[in-house]
């Protein structure tokens, strides 16, 4: 199994549809490109399975190709933002972790 961790800070930001929000944080162009070169089975959206850390959280969810960014974007869930007093535009340390390789 491949095994690939990433650390990096990057700002929390929204993207909504519809009437619905989506909370982001996208991966730095370097670490998408290490991300983009692993050897992957195919899956749903291009997505990879990740471990995430953020503070004293960690849960495990997908990180997904953005043509927004031209990288990834990792999914903050609501609980996770409330857990750690995230908010919008501020630095979120994140520590990624392939999983599932």
């Amino acid at each position: 199994m491949l095994l690939v961790q990433i650390e990096f800070t990057a700002p929390l930001w929204q993207w909504q549809v519809r009437t619905d929000s989506w909370w982001f944080v996208t991966v730095p162009p370097e670490h998408s490109d290490e991300l983009a070169d692993l050897p992957l089975p195919p899956r749903g959206f291009g997505s990879i399975r990740v471990r995430v850390t953020v503070g004293g959280t960690t849960w495990t969810t997908s990180v997904f190709p953005s043509d927004r960014d031209g990288g990834y974007v990792l999914p903050m869930k609501k609980k996770v933002r409330q857990a750690e007093g995230l908010v919008p535009e501020k630095a979120v340390s994140v520590t990624l972790e392939t999983i599932d390789i």
